[in-house]
């Protein structure tokens, strides 16, 4: 049985009060699918075996480029950050695992499962550092890592990336991704092809030490720090990189990672169709890498991602199995509900995108019915499905309302009695 950091009288008297309205709305909704030729049973069902992934270090307050400032009760290392998603985990049973970074979540292998272990929580993929220095790093990372010119620091970021898989063996992960923020601020500062000739050489070696039953990850993102040439820049750069390791590399989809007008889906539906798509890091932009909640800014393109995806699903597309993980700071919001709500619209993107007439929608684009198309797809967005989000929460034993849940059980006020503060300071971008 494993541990619960909510009392479950909490939610039982939160779920107790929402209960009966939630199945009113539950069945009407199931009423007007059901003219539609959708059984609401079969979407919940589905919506309830999906889950996203959250990452470590977003349940602690990131930064601006000038500022952090930390909230009440912020976690004091990796072992207060498991304590923080097990809520999230609890209250939205979308949440089963946790994607760790390395050296930021740094401890014993064995520890670190077993505290899991104590709220039935699992580990997604490991992430790598090597685009900050780490206290007593040898060769600094400040003009690269994995392209860096000096072999030496190349050797240090290649062993770094190894020593997070044998960390992701103990805990049981089984991805390994990196994202590397080598390039270039000026014109002139590397040589394109060498750099990137280097990357390869250096990814090769961390490919080759991938188990059998692992795959690795790679992202591509077009600035930061880097702002004039960055190595790794885009999604075609990124196919080639999966193309040139292997099958077991595959390209990580960030939504902030891209320029503004970007076709994203576009993007998705290219590393499907030729089964590179590892999976991605969900969040949402204004007007670059933001990492601003899911579904904040634009959740129509999150849920035309997801109808890329669904048709695969639906399609039985060979190998077709992506990764889901949540990537996102949070800057004046608490980390907690910021992140279930991110889990919950994921989930929602995904329901609606099932909801999708697909056999209708090929018939309108062979027929080259614009119109028809588009307001295929729009019928499948504006359909509310809260309510199927809800029970799916409801039967898997979470909250109907997370966050109100959450404000009830008080855990935000606890955790800052007993973590001490964290004084702010002057960068504090993560």
């Amino acid at each position: 049985m494993s541990e619960l950091i909510i009392s479950a009288d909490v939610i039982e008297k939160s779920n107790a009060a929402r209960k009966a309205g939630l199945e009113r709305d539950y069945a009407s909704l199931g009423e007007r699918l059901e003219r539609r030729g959708i059984a609401i049973d079969v979407i919940r069902a589905k919506v309830e075996k999906f889950a996203v992934a959250i990452p470590s270090w977003g349940v602690g307050t990131g930064g601006t480029r000038f500022a952090r400032f930390p909230g009440a009760g912020e976690p004091r290392d990796i072992f207060d950050k498991i304590e923080d998603c097990a809520v999230i985990s609890q209250l939205t049973r979308a949440t089963p695992t946790v994607s760790l970074h390395i050296p930021w979540d740094k401890a014993d292998p064995n520890r670190l499962k077993q505290a899991a272990s104590r709220f039935g929580l699992g580990f997604d993929a490991m992430n790598s550092n090597t685009f900050s220095d780490a206290r007593d790093q040898k060769l600094s990372y400040k003009f690269g890592s994995l392209s860096h010119a000096d072999a030496g620091t190349r050797r240090q970021a290649v062993e770094h990336n190894l020593e997070c898989i044998e960390i992701g063996r103990t805990l049981g992960s089984k991805a390994l991704t990196v994202w590397i923020g080598d390039g270039s601020n000026f014109p002139g500062q590397v040589n394109f092809a060498k750099a990137f000739e280097r990357y390869l050489d250096a990814m090769r070696e961390v490919y080759a030490g991938l188990p059998a039953d692992w795959k690795l990850f790679t992202e591509h993102k077009m600035y930061e720090p880097a702002f004039y040439s960055t190595v790794v820049q885009d999604w075609g750069t990124n196919y080639m990189i999966a193309k040139e390791l292997g099958d077991k590399a595959f390209c990580l989809v960030d939504l902030g990672h891209h320029a503004p007008n970007v076709n994203i889906e576009m993007i998705v539906s290219r590393l499907i169709q030729f089964k590179k798509l590892g999976g991605f890091h969900f969040n949402d932009s204004k007007y670059g890498d933001d990492d601003l909640d899911a579904g904040s800014i634009d959740p129509y393109r999150l849920f035309l991602v997801f109808n890329e995806l669904v048709d695969a699903e639906l399609s039985g597309v060979e190998g077709f199995d992506p990764a889901h993980m949540l990537d996102q700071s949070h800057n004046v919001t608490d980390p907690i509900e910021s992140l279930m709500l991110s889990a919950v619209e994921v989930q929602r993107a995904y329901a609606q995108a099932l909801l999708v007439d697909r056999k209708a929608l090929e018939g309108f684009q062979d027929g080259n019915d614009a119109l028809m198309a588009t307001q295929t797809l729009k019928a499948a967005y504006r359909t509310d499905v809260e309510p199927i989000l809800a029970m799916a929460r409801l039967n898997t034993g979470g909250a109907v309302d997370p966050v109100a849940a959450y404000r009830e059980a008080g855990y935000r006020a606890k955790v800052a009695a007993e973590r001490p503060a964290v004084a702010g300071g002057s960068g504090g971008i993560v």
